[in-house]
């Protein structure tokens, strides 16, 4: 496995095996959380809109996403964000081909990311992620590689029911 800059040639792997890693994460979401906040995110099923979301990442900020090769082939990604007022770094993106999982390549992808925002100085790196079952095994990687958990409360309002 090498880890190498994005360029445009990984743009439909990348993209695609994101789909694929995310696949049994999102029933579990949808069952974490009330339908219409499901419904709003998602209006067009959240494969469109993981595919936009992530699509924007390597088209317009490229020069943030570091991609695991194995061979010529994309089995991972990474998108790390610096916020300098902050002194943070943000991995904003992390995707390993459900097939490579448990192989090291999230560890390896991290550590390139830590390596990124300690290269510019800044002092710490958050990720965010969910709190329902499907990001289970995210939480428990980001904890297994030193990340310590900060207390956030998010709450949604239907305003479409009349109260």
């Amino acid at each position: 496995m090498t880890i190498v800059p994005y360029d445009e040639q990984y743009r439909a792997e990348v993209l695609a095996l994101s789909l694929r890693a995310w696949e049994p994460a999102f029933p579990l979401v949808q069952e974490s959380v009330p339908p219409f906040v499901y419904d709003c995110f998602y209006p067009a099923g959240w494969r469109a809109r993981q595919y936009d979301d992530l699509a924007a990442v390597v088209d317009d900020e490229p020069e943030n996403v570091d991609v695991a090769l194995d061979g010529d082939s994309p089995i991972g990604w990474v998108c790390t964000r610096l916020h300098p007022d902050d002194n943070m770094g943000e991995m904003y993106v992390l995707v390993v081909d459900p097939a490579r999982q448990r192989d090291g390549i999230g560890r390896a992808l991290m550590k390139g990311s830590f390596e990124r925002v300690k290269a510019a100085g800044l002092r710490m790196i958050m990720v965010e992620t969910g709190d329902d079952p499907g990001h289970a095994p995210a939480r428990a990687a980001y904890e297994a590689n030193g990340f310590q958990r900060w207390p956030v409360a998010r709450y949604f309002k239907d305003l479409a029911d009349g109260s």
